[in-house]
């Protein structure tokens, strides 16, 4: 069985990959993108390549014997002027620029395309790690409230509004009133801004209120950067307040689940799947 190529980023969802392709046999290369080195995936086969080192990395993933590709982790959007590409990455980059100027979908669609175009086959980090992803219904802590229930299916419209308009991923709303939307700053960041707001508009700790939903952007690549959901999620959820967390059903990777179901229950914290079409 060919090893399984990884262009790894930050985080514990190329872990997750990397130990999944592993004990099934299959083995991995890693690529670590340069500045984004997930320190746990230092032990496995591969090497350290800049983002704009495509011929590099086209070549490594060749020799290894790659057929598969799976792109897993956190990367920043890279400040074009400062990457330094190879004569291959030279060629990429004028249409690499053009993608970037239509947004992120439109820039991870392109780099799909550019491995395609080279022979490998681009699987999602969901079918690479077995099911991340799971279904509808309540998937850990107690069941949501009527007034959860309408704080989600609102949350989970703005999500697939702001998501249509390529700004993210989740929006949080407690009672009926819009707390935050993500946009660059990312999950975490987003949950740590919400826990800064008045407790008269969000929950406390004593009495919760409130969600947070992310879902999938309405015209996002699924094969990449989906959402996710680990323990920091659940944390930072609990810290502000929120009574819980909604996710799209099979529209969110959900890491190190045993341990991210187990830390809901003991936060009081819900997870919910929320069926696609619920908008």
């Amino acid at each position: 069985m060919a090893p399984l190529g990884i262009i790894a980023g930050l985080g514990d969802l190329p872990v997750q990959v990397a130990k999944a392709a592993t004990e099934r046999g299959q083995g991995v290369f890693v690529l670590r993108l340069k500045g984004f080195e997930e320190p746990k995936l230092a032990d496995y086969p591969g090497l350290v390549s800049g983002i704009a080192e495509i011929g590099k990395t086209f070549k490594a993933f060749k020799q290894a014997g790659c057929k598969q590709i799976c792109f897993a982790g956190n990367v920043k959007r890279p400040d074009f002027k400062a990457l330094k590409p190879d004569l291959k990455g030279i060629s990429l980059l004028p249409k690499a620029l053009a993608a970037a100027k239509e947004g992120d979908d439109a820039l991870l669609s392109f780099l799909i395309s550019v491995f395609e175009a080279e022979g490998f086959e681009v699987v999602g980090a969901d079918v690479a790690a077995g099911s991340l992803t799971y279904g509808s219904g309540v998937f850990a802590g107690p069941e949501p409230s009527e007034t959860d229930l309408v704080d989600l299916r609102k949350a989970a419209q703005i999500a697939s509004v702001i998501g249509d308009h390529d700004i993210g991923q989740g929006a949080i709303v407690a009672n009926g009133l819009v707390l935050c939307v993500e946009a660059q700053e990312g999950t975490d960041a987003m949950l740590t801004r919400c826990a800064t707001l008045p407790s008269q508009i969000r929950g406390t700790e004593a009495s919760r209120l409130g969600v947070l939903v992310k879902r999938p952007k309405p015209q996002q690549e699924r094969r990449i950067d989906l959402p996710t959901i680990g323990l920091a999620t659940v944390e930072k959820a609990a810290a502000a307040g929120l009574a819980g967390i909604g996710f799209e059903a099979e529209g969110a990777l959900i890491l190190n689940a045993d341990a991210v179901r187990d830390r809901a229950e003991t936060l009081g914290v819900f997870l919910y799947g929320f069926p696609k079409d619920w908008d």
